[in-house]
């Protein structure tokens, strides 16, 4: 009996991990709510670095590593393949392609945090729709801007910022809301590359409001690459993981 690895972080993870028998298991870094519907096992945590996710994998004797984590989780993206190739079985991918810049579109691709401050400096009303990163820059805020933050959990912010606990996916009139009623003059973002947070990209649009984009790691190379979740449930059935 064939048995899948399945790192998840991505939405179209969960509709993989729901095509999955008892016999397979569906991993979670631990951010974000855990299913507890699935068939399959769940398995909540780290595993120690490459190492110790390749001794998982010999421990329960794994026959594919999936990599279905976030298109900006580099390190887990390489831990998976060197892991793969220590306990000789396959490495796959779901890569999610990335978003592309529309006519109107007024992006401006930064590559770590200190470009993006750079960036941001002519700016008053930024929104933050990084995660949790920004949070750990709250005491360094100018004096000239209040920020808006947008992640996945309640967090305090502070008298120059409003931390906003909100999952997608996003609705395009509440968008239009968000931005409207904090002013939002500048949208930093990901490239993530998901349908579910795509609305706030279209409103910038609409208002013209400048997106400055955090630019995409270079993952690792992978036995095999998907770029959707109906093509890579085909593959995994002709080869007797469904």
């Amino acid at each position: 009996m064939k048995r899948l690895l399945l790192l998840g972080g991505v939405t179209e993870a969960l509709a993989i991990a729901r095509r999955l028998g008892p016999q397979h298991v569906y991993s979670l870094a631990g951010v974000g709510r855990v299913p507890t519907d699935l068939a399959c096992q769940v398995r909540v945590g780290g595993y120690g670095g490459a190492e110790g996710l390749a001794q998982f994998i010999r421990d329960e004797r794994i026959d594919l590593l999936l990599d279905a984590t976030h298109p900006y989780a580099a390190q887990i993206s390489q831990n998976a393949v060197t892991a793969a190739h220590l306990s000789d079985i396959p490495c796959w991918a779901l890569r999610r392609p990335a978003w592309a810049a529309q006519p109107d579109d007024d992006w401006r691709e930064v590559g770590d945090w200190a470009e993006l401050i750079t960036a941001l400096e002519p700016f008053k009303r930024p929104l933050f729709t990084l995660g949790r990163e920004p949070l750990q820059h709250l005491h360094e805020i100018p004096v000239h801007q209040f920020w808006t933050l947008r992640a996945l959990d309640d967090y305090p912010g502070n008298e120059r910022c409003e931390v906003i606990g909100a999952r997608g996916p996003f609705v395009l009139d509440d968008e239009r809301t968000l931005f409207e009623r904090r002013s939002i003059d500048v949208l930093i973002s990901k490239n993530s590359g998901s349908s579910a947070t795509e609305p706030k990209l279209e409103v910038a649009r609409e208002r013209g409001v400048p997106v400055l984009i955090l630019r995409r790691p270079v993952l690792p190379g992978v036995d095999r690459e998907f770029l959707d979740v109906d093509r890579l449930l085909i593959t995994l059935g002709n080869h007797g993981f469904l």
